[in-house]
């Protein structure tokens, strides 16, 4: 595992397969990190799904809404749903959208993030000032890329557990 220097500001992320390290960007994106770990710290990312992977693409997770529903119907409903927190206002920045960064999922508007993030499996400039960066896997990247593929998956992978590592 990868040395922690900010504990208050990285996430462990428990997948089937071993622990991902996220180092959060404060200073980047101060409103998005500090949701993730209100959420995490509410235990909401807790066995939640990733709805939506793309080989060569991203994986996309963090419907607290819908969880870690399975079923055919609710796995159709995953992706559409956030918490009940108000949506948050884009954060862009310069930080390319590189293998292993976090960016905030969103609808068509700019300032509609909410609970919704994902992860790149491959340098994705195209997502460049168009998707708020907010954090970088810094060990366990091969835990992600061994993550279900599907749009839905038949049978998607959750995050086990989702924690602040000042909590741990």
């Amino acid at each position: 595992m990868a040395e922690i220097k900010d504990p208050e500001n990285t996430i462990l992320l428990e997948l089937k397969d071993g622990t991902v390290v996220i180092e959060l960007m404060p200073e980047i994106a101060p409103e998005h990190c500090a949701r993730m770990k209100e959420l995490a710290r509410a235990g909401a990312y807790d066995h939640v799904i990733f709805h939506r992977v793309i080989d060569g693409f991203m994986a996309q997770t963090g419907d607290v809404q819908f969880g870690n529903q399975s079923k055919e119907f609710e796995l159709r409903r995953a992706g559409t749903g956030a918490s009940e927190l108000p949506d948050l206002a884009a954060e862009f920045s310069g930080i390319p959208h590189d293998r292993g960064t976090i960016g905030a999922a969103r609808s068509q508007n700019p300032n509609s993030a909410n609970s919704q993030f994902f992860i790149n499996f491959s340098d994705n400039h195209f997502l460049n000032r168009q998707y708020t960066v907010y954090g970088r896997v810094i060990s366990g990247m091969e835990h992600v890329d061994a993550i279900t593929r599907g749009e839905p998956p038949m049978y998607p992978d959750e995050m086990v557990s989702v924690k602040v590592a000042a909590d741990a």
